[in-house]
């Protein structure tokens, strides 16, 4: 591995401009003199964060060198950072980057390499979205944990700070040092289809103390967390992925509800902030979304919120982004709204030739692109990369997986558990008097890296717990066929275990769960993504809620389910009726333990 000095003497215009003074100058004295030494077109690279296939920086499959070459001009991604010299990189398990712990600090070395080895080389900021529950990038054997609302179930604001410190620590080791997570949302809307369970829950103030947690667990562990989606994303019903949501809340609203998270994560020391792709009406009128709006970027965030750190916008391929310019303005309004980082533009050469001809041209001043890339250096020094940008191989299988980190995590997940409804003393279930287990339901595609299917997980862990179980996968949308087999083999079960899935008024999921109750033997339904679901299933008896379908999730609500452990999650977003969606079923708060649990 390169030693520091080797590192720096491929550096030659870095290596000036750190040693200049030497180490009592302060650090923006050293880092302007970096941004005066750029050119133009290194400028413009600088803010963009770019995708690209493959698992190797030099030498990816095939398939990627054509995706890379029909998409971005390149073949690899050194060629990538060589054309258009980026600032940033983000991996996706869909980019074929992130095969294994060990592949990625390849991966991210040979990028460094690639950059570092250009005229005035700069080290990449590399990133990705490990938000933990149904979002992560990087899989097994890397740790991974709860979600979010299942940490806001927990309530511990240490086990927000463990899951950032440990989760942190295993990024850095495969040379990920910024991290698109948490998400600061407020998940108000039940309807929510984006955000949901990727939020801590309803109560904006505990939302807060978990944000600012787990941003203080990334960033001591040298990782740069960013809370997202500036102004906040928790009340609407549209997909910004796939549409342009508009948020109604007042500006009152937003004070008391959506900024509260984001005032919290700024208060902690929070590196970055990413926007969100939305219309709020009340705080930028213009119809503008929030990525492009001056008012929101710099009237709200920068000056009323006192935010000074990078902001990087959600990925600009995305719809709520593209509803009113071309893939030629997006950049260019985001940067004149205030923002740092262009994040995964849909075609890069566009973005970048835009960019660079705004500045030519005097619609974007060369002073406000310079502050960008300012910003980006100063979080790059902050993380040390610019005197350490490369990751040491052998160092992964000592960090990424350990065994005390899926302790933590296995640890942490027991404490989120939510038991709603026990009527009856349903639950728990006994492996002496009801040993024969069906263990039927929704099998999403499992997030990167776990097991899966949740099915066969959960009928795993409840014969790991003494149980004969055996899984049969009924989909999101069982059809009558389906639906009569699943009945079929309860007949031959003790009990049944159900996984439903956000569970609507008209799903094939309430036909399922009603005809299995109607066989007479004990039904148990795990919500393995919302809450809510309990509302739409009025007829079960005992109903747990894991807030996610990854294996820690399922392991820990198993174990409650099977009398090994205690419930103690909470209820972070209240739940309502489905009838009279104006009364409340179960207030945030709410949470059952078992009897004999309770008494000790």
């Amino acid at each position: 591995m390169p030693s520091r000095r080797t590192v720096l003497a491929a550096t030659a215009g870095v290596t000036a401009a750190l040693t200049v003074g030497g180490p009592a100058l302060a650090d923006d004295r050293r880092l302007r003199a970096l941004v005066s030494g750029l050119t133009l077109q290194e400028k413009v690279g600088q803010v963009f964060v770019a995708r690209v296939y493959g698992h190797s920086a030099t030498a990816p499959d095939r398939a990627d060198i054509d995706a890379n070459l029909a998409e971005m001009g390149v073949r690899t991604a050194a060629e990538l950072v060589a054309r258009y010299r980026v600032g940033g990189i983000i991996y996706f398990t869909w980019a074929h980057n992130t095969r294994d712990p060990r592949q990625i600090a390849d991966l991210s070395n040979g990028i460094q390499r690639a950059s570092l080895g250009q005229p005035r080389g700069l080290p990449v900021l590399i990133s990705t979205d490990q938000e933990h529950g149904i979002v992560c990038r990087v899989g097994a054997p890397a740790t991974l944990f709860p979600g979010a609302m299942a940490l806001g179930a927990g309530g511990s604001r240490a086990d927000a700070r463990t899951l950032g410190r440990i989760a942190g620590r295993e990024l850095r080791a495969m040379g990920i040092r910024q991290n698109y997570s948490p998400v600061a949302d407020v998940n108000v809307n039940p309807a929510n289809p984006v955000i949901g369970v990727r939020s801590f829950g309803a109560d904006p103030q505990a939302a807060g103390t978990l944000a600012a947690a787990e941003v203080r667990g990334y960033q001591a562990s040298g990782v740069a967390a960013t809370a997202k989606h500036f102004p906040g994303h928790g009340d609407t019903a549209v997909d910004s992925h796939t549409g342009f949501p508009v948020i109604t809340h007042t500006r009152d609203e937003w004070e008391r509800l959506d900024a509260v998270p984001f005032r919290a994560a700024i208060a902690a020391g929070i590196d970055s902030v990413m926007t969100g792709h939305l219309l709020v009406p009340s705080l930028d009128d213009s119809g503008d979304p929030a990525t492009l709006s001056r008012p929101i970027v710099t009237g709200l965030l920068r000056e009323r919120l006192g935010y000074d750190g990078v902001v990087v916008t959600d990925a600009l391929g995305m719809a709520g982004v593209r509803t009113r310019y071309g893939d030629d303005r997006v950049p260019v309004l985001a940067l004149k709204a205030g923002v740092d980082q262009l994040l995964d533009p849909p075609d890069l050469a566009v973005a970048w030739n835009a960019v660079l001809k705004a500045v030519r041209d005097g619609e974007l001043a060369e002073e406000r692109l310079d502050s960008a890339v300012l910003r980006i250096l100063r979080l790059k020094e902050r993380l040390g990369l610019l005197d350490a940008p490369y990751t040491d191989p052998a160092a992964v299988s000592r960090v990424v997986g350990r065994r005390t980190h899926r302790a933590a995590a296995d640890r942490i997940a027991a404490g989120t558990t939510t038991l709603l409804v026990n009527e009856g003393r349903t639950l728990p279930l006994s492996s002496r008097t009801q040993r024969r287990l069906l263990v039927v339901g929704a099998d999403p595609a499992s997030p990167s890296g776990t097991t899966g299917p949740p099915t066969g997980v959960l009928a795993a862990a409840f014969t790991a717990l003494g149980f004969t179980a055996t899984a049969l996968s009924t989909g999101t949308a069982p059809s009558a066929e389906t639906i009569a087999r699943a009945v079929t083999a309860a007949g031959g079960a003790d009990a049944v275990v159900v996984a439903t899935y956000n569970v609507t008024a008209d799903s094939p999921q309430r036909t399922l769960v009603e005809r299995l109750v109607a066989t007479g033997r004990p039904v148990v339904a795990v919500a393995v993504r919302n809450p809510y679901d309990v509302a739409q299933l009025p007829l079960v008896k005992g109903f747990v809620a894991a807030y996610s379908w990854t294996d820690v999730e399922l392991r820990a609500a198993a174990r409650v389910i099977a009398g090994a452990a205690a419930p103690h999650g909470r209820l972070p977003v209240p739940v309502r009726r489905a009838d009279d969606p104006t009364q409340v079923l179960y207030p945030t708060g709410h949470g059952l333990t078992y009897p004999a649990y309770a008494a000790r």
